[in-house]
Protein backbone atom coordinates (compact mmCIF):
# COMPACT_ATOMS: atom_id res chain seq x y z
CA UNK A 1 0.00 0.00 0.00
CA UNK A 2 1.21 3.47 -0.96
CA UNK A 3 -0.42 5.04 1.91
CA UNK A 4 -2.34 3.69 5.45
CA UNK A 5 -4.88 2.06 5.28
CA UNK A 6 -7.80 4.28 7.08
CA UNK A 7 -6.01 7.53 6.33
CA UNK A 8 -5.68 6.60 2.89
CA UNK A 9 -9.47 5.39 2.40
CA UNK A 10 -10.81 8.67 4.06
CA UNK A 11 -9.31 10.93 1.95
CA UNK A 12 -10.19 8.56 -0.96
CA UNK A 13 -13.79 9.24 0.17
CA UNK A 14 -13.34 12.81 0.71
CA UNK A 15 -11.87 13.12 -2.58
CA UNK A 16 -14.52 11.29 -4.58
CA UNK A 17 -17.02 13.35 -2.72
CA UNK A 18 -15.42 16.81 -3.87
CA UNK A 19 -15.03 15.51 -7.22
CA UNK A 20 -18.99 15.12 -6.87
CA UNK A 21 -19.46 18.51 -5.81
CA UNK A 22 -17.59 20.15 -8.83
CA UNK A 23 -19.06 17.69 -11.26
CA UNK A 24 -22.21 19.37 -10.32
CA UNK A 25 -21.29 23.12 -10.08
CA UNK A 26 -22.94 26.15 -8.88
CA UNK A 27 -26.72 24.23 -7.35
CA UNK A 28 -28.28 27.48 -9.14
CA UNK A 29 -27.78 26.88 -12.51
CA UNK A 30 -29.54 24.05 -13.67
CA UNK A 31 -28.08 20.35 -13.85
CA UNK A 32 -27.45 18.88 -17.39
CA UNK A 33 -28.73 16.14 -18.09
CA UNK A 34 -27.52 12.93 -20.32
CA UNK A 35 -30.29 13.59 -23.02
CA UNK A 36 -28.97 16.86 -23.34
CA UNK A 37 -25.70 15.93 -24.06
CA UNK A 38 -26.18 13.28 -26.21
CA UNK A 39 -28.53 15.85 -28.90
CA UNK A 40 -26.56 18.79 -28.21
CA UNK A 41 -23.12 17.45 -28.16
CA UNK A 42 -23.17 14.72 -30.52
CA UNK A 43 -19.50 15.21 -31.89
CA UNK A 44 -18.22 14.43 -28.37
CA UNK A 45 -20.88 11.76 -27.91
CA UNK A 46 -19.38 10.28 -31.06
CA UNK A 47 -15.78 10.83 -30.39
CA UNK A 48 -15.82 9.26 -26.88
CA UNK A 49 -18.26 6.00 -28.37
CA UNK A 50 -15.42 5.61 -30.91
CA UNK A 51 -12.16 5.59 -28.53
CA UNK A 52 -14.30 3.59 -26.18
CA UNK A 53 -15.22 1.00 -28.73
CA UNK A 54 -18.89 1.00 -28.02
CA UNK A 55 -21.60 2.16 -30.13
CA UNK A 56 -23.94 3.46 -27.25
CA UNK A 57 -25.09 7.05 -27.53
CA UNK A 58 -26.40 7.26 -24.20
CA UNK A 59 -23.97 5.47 -22.06
CA UNK A 60 -21.67 8.04 -23.90
CA UNK A 61 -23.30 10.57 -23.04
CA UNK A 62 -23.13 9.55 -18.99
CA UNK A 63 -19.91 8.98 -18.92
CA UNK A 64 -19.23 12.17 -20.43
CA UNK A 65 -21.57 13.89 -17.86
CA UNK A 66 -19.44 11.51 -15.21
CA UNK A 67 -16.23 12.41 -16.33
CA UNK A 68 -16.83 16.40 -16.52
CA UNK A 69 -15.98 17.01 -19.82
CA UNK A 70 -13.23 14.78 -20.44
CA UNK A 71 -13.37 13.16 -23.52
CA UNK A 72 -10.21 10.45 -22.34
CA UNK A 73 -11.96 10.00 -19.33
CA UNK A 74 -15.25 9.31 -20.87
CA UNK A 75 -13.68 6.56 -23.23
CA UNK A 76 -12.26 4.98 -20.35
CA UNK A 77 -15.27 4.86 -18.30
CA UNK A 78 -16.99 3.16 -21.42
CA UNK A 79 -14.17 0.94 -22.26
CA UNK A 80 -14.45 -0.38 -18.59
CA UNK A 81 -18.07 -1.29 -19.10
CA UNK A 82 -17.70 -2.67 -22.08
CA UNK A 83 -15.62 -5.45 -20.55
CA UNK A 84 -18.64 -6.36 -18.51
CA UNK A 85 -20.56 -7.38 -21.76
CA UNK A 86 -21.53 -10.47 -23.12
CA UNK A 87 -20.18 -11.18 -26.62
CA UNK A 88 -22.90 -12.94 -28.56
CA UNK A 89 -20.33 -12.69 -31.78
CA UNK A 90 -19.68 -11.05 -34.73
CA UNK A 91 -22.03 -9.08 -37.29
CA UNK A 92 -21.57 -9.22 -41.25
CA UNK A 93 -19.53 -6.62 -42.64
CA UNK A 94 -21.35 -3.19 -43.34
CA UNK A 95 -21.78 -1.83 -47.34
CA UNK A 96 -20.91 2.03 -47.02
CA UNK A 97 -21.63 1.95 -50.55
CA UNK A 98 -24.87 1.53 -49.76
CA UNK A 99 -24.94 4.12 -46.77
CA UNK A 100 -27.84 6.56 -46.31
CA UNK A 101 -25.81 9.18 -47.01
CA UNK A 102 -26.43 12.91 -45.26
CA UNK A 103 -23.22 13.92 -46.13
CA UNK A 104 -20.58 13.20 -49.08
CA UNK A 105 -17.96 15.75 -49.93
CA UNK A 106 -14.99 14.42 -52.84
CA UNK A 107 -12.29 17.00 -53.33
CA UNK A 108 -10.80 15.09 -56.09
CA UNK A 109 -13.59 15.28 -58.60
CA UNK A 110 -16.50 18.30 -58.69
CA UNK A 111 -18.98 16.03 -60.61
CA UNK A 112 -19.60 13.02 -59.16
CA UNK A 113 -22.70 10.40 -59.27
CA UNK A 114 -25.40 11.07 -56.71
CA UNK A 115 -23.39 14.69 -56.38
CA UNK A 116 -22.05 16.35 -53.64
CA UNK A 117 -23.96 16.54 -50.70
CA UNK A 118 -22.23 18.97 -47.87
CA UNK A 119 -24.75 18.31 -45.41
CA UNK A 120 -24.09 19.43 -41.36
CA UNK A 121 -20.76 20.82 -41.41
CA UNK A 122 -18.37 23.90 -40.05
CA UNK A 123 -16.22 24.21 -43.25
CA UNK A 124 -18.23 27.32 -44.54
CA UNK A 125 -18.36 28.82 -41.29
CA UNK A 126 -16.78 32.00 -40.43
CA UNK A 127 -15.54 30.81 -37.31
CA UNK A 128 -17.25 33.38 -35.11
CA UNK A 129 -18.46 33.34 -31.79
CA UNK A 130 -22.42 33.06 -32.16
CA UNK A 131 -23.55 34.92 -29.09
CA UNK A 132 -27.47 34.28 -29.81
CA UNK A 133 -26.45 30.93 -28.92
CA UNK A 134 -26.67 32.28 -25.21
CA UNK A 135 -30.22 34.03 -25.49
CA UNK A 136 -31.29 30.74 -27.34
CA UNK A 137 -32.23 32.15 -30.44
CA UNK A 138 -34.85 30.29 -32.55
CA UNK A 139 -33.28 27.87 -35.57
CA UNK A 140 -34.64 27.99 -38.32
CA UNK A 141 -35.96 24.65 -39.89
CA UNK A 142 -33.55 23.14 -42.89
CA UNK A 143 -34.72 23.46 -46.32
CA UNK A 144 -35.84 19.67 -47.48
CA UNK A 145 -36.11 18.04 -50.85
CA UNK A 146 -37.55 14.89 -52.09
CA UNK A 147 -35.93 11.72 -51.21
CA UNK A 148 -33.32 11.30 -54.87
CA UNK A 149 -32.56 7.67 -55.13
CA UNK A 150 -29.74 8.03 -57.27
CA UNK A 151 -26.74 5.87 -56.35
CA UNK A 152 -23.67 7.22 -54.91
CA UNK A 153 -21.01 4.78 -56.01
CA UNK A 154 -17.61 5.50 -53.89
CA UNK A 155 -15.39 7.18 -55.80
CA UNK A 156 -12.58 4.87 -55.45
CA UNK A 157 -14.51 2.56 -56.82
CA UNK A 158 -14.72 4.28 -59.95
CA UNK A 159 -11.01 4.73 -60.19
CA UNK A 160 -10.57 1.01 -59.79
CA UNK A 161 -12.77 0.39 -63.05
CA UNK A 162 -10.40 2.18 -64.98
CA UNK A 163 -7.79 0.33 -62.99
CA UNK A 164 -6.12 3.57 -61.57
CA UNK A 165 -6.09 2.76 -58.25
CA UNK A 166 -4.59 -0.33 -56.53
CA UNK A 167 -7.79 -2.97 -55.91
CA UNK A 168 -8.54 -4.25 -52.38
CA UNK A 169 -7.39 -7.66 -52.06
CA UNK A 170 -10.61 -9.91 -52.06
CA UNK A 171 -11.66 -10.88 -48.66
CA UNK A 172 -11.53 -14.36 -47.46
CA UNK A 173 -14.48 -15.45 -45.12
CA UNK A 174 -12.67 -18.16 -43.45
CA UNK A 175 -9.61 -16.16 -42.66
CA UNK A 176 -9.83 -14.91 -38.72
CA UNK A 177 -10.82 -11.02 -37.89
CA UNK A 178 -8.00 -10.17 -34.56
CA UNK A 179 -9.97 -8.45 -31.98
CA UNK A 180 -7.80 -5.85 -30.14
CA UNK A 181 -10.40 -5.32 -27.81
CA UNK A 182 -10.14 -8.96 -26.58
CA UNK A 183 -6.00 -9.94 -27.21
CA UNK A 184 -3.04 -7.71 -26.80
CA UNK A 185 -1.61 -6.12 -30.03
CA UNK A 186 1.45 -8.58 -31.86
CA UNK A 187 3.60 -6.53 -33.69
CA UNK A 188 3.81 -7.31 -36.93
CA UNK A 189 0.37 -6.29 -37.21
CA UNK A 190 -2.02 -7.40 -40.50
CA UNK A 191 -3.72 -4.24 -41.85
CA UNK A 192 -7.33 -5.28 -40.06
CA UNK A 193 -5.46 -4.88 -36.87
CA UNK A 194 -3.42 -1.23 -37.78
CA UNK A 195 -7.01 -0.36 -38.47
CA UNK A 196 -8.71 -1.23 -35.80
CA UNK A 197 -5.55 0.51 -33.48
CA UNK A 198 -5.93 3.78 -35.84
CA UNK A 199 -10.22 4.01 -35.38
CA UNK A 200 -10.18 3.88 -31.58
CA UNK A 201 -6.72 5.56 -30.96
CA UNK A 202 -6.57 9.59 -29.47
CA UNK A 203 -7.89 11.92 -32.31
CA UNK A 204 -5.29 14.00 -31.73
CA UNK A 205 -2.22 12.09 -31.73
CA UNK A 206 -3.61 10.82 -35.13
CA UNK A 207 -4.30 14.25 -36.43
CA UNK A 208 -0.49 15.24 -34.81
CA UNK A 209 0.61 12.24 -37.21
CA UNK A 210 -1.76 12.67 -40.07
CA UNK A 211 -0.66 16.18 -40.11
CA UNK A 212 3.44 15.37 -40.33
CA UNK A 213 2.99 13.42 -42.88
CA UNK A 214 1.84 15.97 -45.19
CA UNK A 215 4.55 17.96 -44.09
CA UNK A 216 7.21 15.16 -45.40
CA UNK A 217 7.55 13.13 -42.88
CA UNK A 218 5.61 10.08 -44.16
CA UNK A 219 5.69 10.67 -47.97
CA UNK A 220 1.92 10.80 -48.70
CA UNK A 221 0.60 13.52 -51.14
CA UNK A 222 -3.17 13.14 -50.66
CA UNK A 223 -6.51 13.50 -51.89
CA UNK A 224 -10.28 13.71 -50.34
CA UNK A 225 -11.36 11.10 -52.62
CA UNK A 226 -14.19 10.50 -50.30
CA UNK A 227 -16.06 11.44 -47.11
CA UNK A 228 -19.27 10.10 -46.80
CA UNK A 229 -21.22 10.13 -43.49
CA UNK A 230 -24.94 8.71 -42.62
CA UNK A 231 -26.37 5.71 -41.89
CA UNK A 232 -25.65 1.74 -42.59
CA UNK A 233 -27.56 -1.50 -41.76
CA UNK A 234 -26.06 -3.78 -39.32
CA UNK A 235 -27.02 -7.38 -39.66
CA UNK A 236 -26.38 -10.28 -37.73
CA UNK A 237 -26.43 -14.41 -39.04
CA UNK A 238 -28.32 -16.17 -36.33
CA UNK A 239 -26.92 -19.55 -35.79
CA UNK A 240 -30.87 -20.72 -35.36
CA UNK A 241 -32.19 -18.91 -38.52
CA UNK A 242 -29.05 -19.83 -41.20
CA UNK A 243 -28.80 -16.38 -42.49
CA UNK A 244 -28.17 -12.65 -41.70
CA UNK A 245 -31.06 -10.66 -39.58
CA UNK A 246 -31.25 -7.08 -39.38
CA UNK A 247 -30.16 -5.97 -36.24
CA UNK A 248 -30.70 -1.55 -36.66
CA UNK A 249 -28.72 0.73 -37.90
CA UNK A 250 -25.58 2.77 -37.05
CA UNK A 251 -23.87 6.07 -37.98
CA UNK A 252 -21.15 5.90 -39.32
CA UNK A 253 -18.03 8.48 -41.12
CA UNK A 254 -15.85 7.15 -44.01
CA UNK A 255 -13.07 8.50 -45.28
CA UNK A 256 -10.82 7.22 -48.84
CA UNK A 257 -7.90 8.99 -49.32
CA UNK A 258 -6.24 9.29 -53.05
CA UNK A 259 -2.78 9.06 -53.04
CA UNK A 260 0.34 8.85 -55.29
CA UNK A 261 2.46 6.34 -55.90
CA UNK A 262 5.18 5.87 -58.88
CA UNK A 263 4.93 2.14 -59.18
CA UNK A 264 7.72 -0.59 -58.40
CA UNK A 265 9.81 -3.07 -60.24
CA UNK A 266 6.07 -5.14 -60.61
CA UNK A 267 3.77 -3.03 -60.53
CA UNK A 268 2.85 0.23 -62.52
CA UNK A 269 2.58 3.18 -61.42
CA UNK A 270 -1.35 3.73 -59.92
CA UNK A 271 -3.09 5.45 -57.15
CA UNK A 272 -3.03 4.12 -53.57
CA UNK A 273 -5.49 3.90 -51.03
CA UNK A 274 -5.39 5.48 -47.13
CA UNK A 275 -8.54 4.41 -45.24
CA UNK A 276 -10.46 5.61 -42.64
CA UNK A 277 -13.71 4.95 -40.36
CA UNK A 278 -15.10 5.71 -37.25
CA UNK A 279 -18.41 5.86 -35.33
CA UNK A 280 -20.73 8.89 -35.69
CA UNK A 281 -19.50 12.12 -37.30
CA UNK A 282 -15.92 11.99 -37.04
CA UNK A 283 -14.40 13.62 -40.13
CA UNK A 284 -11.05 14.81 -38.65
CA UNK A 285 -10.25 11.59 -37.21
CA UNK A 286 -11.40 9.42 -40.34
CA UNK A 287 -9.30 11.88 -42.30
CA UNK A 288 -6.26 11.28 -39.88
CA UNK A 289 -6.51 7.88 -39.58
CA UNK A 290 -6.19 7.69 -43.59
CA UNK A 291 -3.11 9.39 -44.07
CA UNK A 292 -1.77 7.12 -41.18
CA UNK A 293 -2.99 4.25 -42.67
CA UNK A 294 -1.39 5.28 -45.81
CA UNK A 295 1.89 5.72 -43.97
CA UNK A 296 1.70 2.21 -42.15
CA UNK A 297 1.48 1.04 -45.46
CA UNK A 298 5.01 1.70 -46.93
CA UNK A 299 6.96 -1.39 -46.72
CA UNK A 300 4.19 -3.40 -47.93
CA UNK A 301 4.43 -0.79 -51.08
CA UNK A 302 8.37 -0.94 -51.04
CA UNK A 303 8.75 2.16 -50.12
CA UNK A 304 11.30 3.51 -46.97
CA UNK A 305 10.04 3.84 -44.02
CA UNK A 306 11.77 6.24 -41.89
CA UNK A 307 9.48 9.02 -40.49
CA UNK A 308 7.45 8.47 -37.72
CA UNK A 309 4.16 8.27 -38.64
CA UNK A 310 5.62 4.52 -40.65
CA UNK A 311 7.24 3.51 -37.86
CA UNK A 312 4.21 0.69 -37.06
CA UNK A 313 5.86 0.39 -33.24
CA UNK A 314 5.93 3.86 -32.65
CA UNK A 315 2.52 4.20 -34.03
CA UNK A 316 0.30 1.53 -32.65
CA UNK A 317 1.95 1.53 -29.15
CA UNK A 318 1.34 5.04 -28.13
CA UNK A 319 -1.73 5.99 -30.10
CA UNK A 320 -4.46 4.52 -27.49
CA UNK A 321 -5.10 7.16 -25.03
CA UNK A 322 -6.41 4.95 -22.09
CA UNK A 323 -3.24 3.08 -21.94
CA UNK A 324 -1.83 6.61 -22.17
CA UNK A 325 -3.30 8.21 -19.46
CA UNK A 326 -2.91 5.21 -17.39
CA UNK A 327 1.07 5.91 -18.25
CA UNK A 328 1.07 8.90 -17.54
CA UNK A 329 -0.92 9.92 -15.18
CA UNK A 330 -0.26 7.37 -12.45
CA UNK A 331 3.64 9.39 -11.92
CA UNK A 332 1.13 11.84 -9.70
CA UNK A 333 0.45 8.47 -7.49
CA UNK A 334 2.46 8.22 -4.15
CA UNK A 335 6.02 7.14 -5.21
CA UNK A 336 7.40 7.46 -1.80
CA UNK A 337 9.84 4.68 -1.38
CA UNK A 338 10.86 4.45 -4.72
CA UNK A 339 11.97 8.50 -4.71
CA UNK A 340 13.36 7.73 -1.60
CA UNK A 341 15.84 4.54 -2.72
CA UNK A 342 16.33 6.72 -5.59
CA UNK A 343 17.53 10.07 -3.48
CA UNK A 344 19.96 7.81 -1.31
CA UNK A 345 22.05 6.37 -4.15
CA UNK A 346 22.12 9.67 -5.18
CA UNK A 347 23.47 10.77 -1.77
CA UNK A 348 25.94 7.65 -1.95
CA UNK A 349 27.35 8.33 -5.63
CA UNK A 350 27.97 12.04 -4.50
CA UNK A 351 30.22 11.16 -1.36
CA UNK A 352 31.99 8.41 -3.44
CA UNK A 353 32.79 11.16 -5.78
CA UNK A 354 33.80 13.77 -3.21
CA UNK A 355 35.94 10.80 -1.45
CA UNK A 356 37.88 9.99 -4.85
CA UNK A 357 38.86 13.62 -5.54
CA UNK A 358 39.84 14.90 -2.04
CA UNK A 359 41.06 12.10 -0.70
CA UNK A 360 43.22 14.35 2.16
CA UNK A 361 40.39 16.52 2.95
CA UNK A 362 38.26 13.47 4.20
CA UNK A 363 41.52 12.39 6.41
CA UNK A 364 42.29 16.01 7.84
CA UNK A 365 38.38 16.34 9.14
CA UNK A 366 38.83 12.64 10.72
CA UNK A 367 41.72 13.99 12.76
CA UNK A 368 40.21 15.96 15.11
CA UNK A 369 37.02 13.34 15.54
CA UNK A 370 39.51 10.99 16.71
CA UNK A 371 41.65 12.99 19.08
CA UNK A 372 38.37 13.73 20.89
Amino acid sequence: MYVAVKGGERAIDNAHRLLATKRRGDPAVPEVAPAQVREQLTLAVDRVMTEGSLYDRDLAALAIKQARGDLVEAAFLVRAFRTTLPRFGASEPVDTGAMLVARRVSAAFKDIPGGQVLGPTFDYTHRLIDFLLEAGADIPDPATAPADDTPMPRVTDLLGNDDLIERNPPGDPDAPVGDLTREPLDLPADRDLRLQNLARGDEGFLLALGYSTQRGFGRTHPFAGEIRLGEVELEFVAEDAGFAVPLGTIELTECQMINQFKGSATEPPRFTRGYGLAFGHCERRTMAMALVDRSLRARELGEEAKAPAQDEEFVLMHSDNVQATGFVEHLKLPHYVDFQAELALIRQMRREIAERQNPAGNDRQALPEAAE
